[in-house]
């Protein structure tokens, strides 16, 4: 007997036929990634771009592959083209968004010897540089493919941040495995945070899919490592430090210093 004439495959057949045909392909995913991301920085593309015109062939890539992974996801082939359309000019100023972030961690890490180090060896900007893409394309309401963009760096990084988190300029992750940032986080500008850090949910209810769930992170805040920060409601004000371990489910004022002496928990405030 044939194996596809078995009992089993057959009723495989029908269950498999019962799931979604519209789910992108996942095998598309890390092609985009590198492609995409090649297309901003000659440290990460797969070929030499050595002008407009070897540079225009590696978009023209991402573009075509950006098509594979709309198309399924939108069931609409003109909207998938227009949005492919809007990607191409979007390149720059994502370019000039992800170049402010590795900027920033070359300033703030002293291990780091150059924006290029930072660039091809640092998990934290990859995570960071992927969420930017992901984040752009949440923003024009493609479903799926901002998620398994997202997912994607999180395989490889270690840092899970949602596409729909908004992050403003110059974001630092050091070190970055562990990191959970949530799907209606706000995070402004000139923030950085270490490993192990979670902006999460005080609760999980698919009632609050359509409420802020996670914290707002005003500007110039460093959270250290293994800081967990929840609730939609909670602000850390600006110029706060939150030190390493604290547990935080309520907002402090600007300027804050949160950490732990012993086993308690202390807060103060800056002049």
């Amino acid at each position: 007997m044939s194996v596809h004439t078995l009992p089993s495959v057959q009723k495989l057949f029908e269950l498999r036929r019962s799931s979604s045909a519209s789910v992108p392909p996942a095998s598309a995913v890390a092609p985009f990634v590198e492609q995409a991301l090649g297309s901003l920085f000659p440290q990460l593309s797969p070929t030499p771009a050595l002008s407009p015109e070897t540079l225009g062939v590696l978009v023209s890539q991402s573009r075509e592959t950006l098509a594979r992974l709309l198309e399924p996801a939108l069931g609409n082939r003109d909207r998938s083209a227009a949005i492919c359309a809007a990607f191409v000019e979007a390149l720059p100023s994502l370019h000039t968004a992800v170049m402010d972030d590795a900027l920033a961690i070359l300033a703030g890490d002293p291990a780091a010897k150059s924006v290029d180090e930072v660039i091809v060896a640092y998990p934290g900007f990859y995570a960071i540089a992927v969420y930017r893409i992901a984040h752009w394309l949440f923003g024009q309401q493609v479903p799926t493919v901002p998620r398994m963009l997202t997912e994607h760096a999180h395989r490889i990084t270690g840092v899970d941040i949602h596409p729909g988190a908004v992050i403003g300029r110059s974001f630092v992750i050091d070190h970055g495995t562990g990191i959970v940032i949530g799907e209606t986080t706000l995070i402004k500008d000139h923030v950085k945070i270490y490993q192990g850090v979670t902006l999460g949910a005080l609760s999980v209810d698919k009632s609050m899919a359509n409420e802020k769930r996670h914290p707002t992170i005003e500007n110039n805040v460093v959270i250290y490592a293994n800081a967990t920060i929840l609730g939609g409601e909670t602000t850390v004000g600006e110029g706060s430090v939150i030190g390493g371990n604290v547990w935080l489910t309520s907002s402090v004022p600007p300027r804050s210093r949160v950490y732990h002496r012993g086993d308690v928990p202390t807060s103060r405030q800056e002049a």
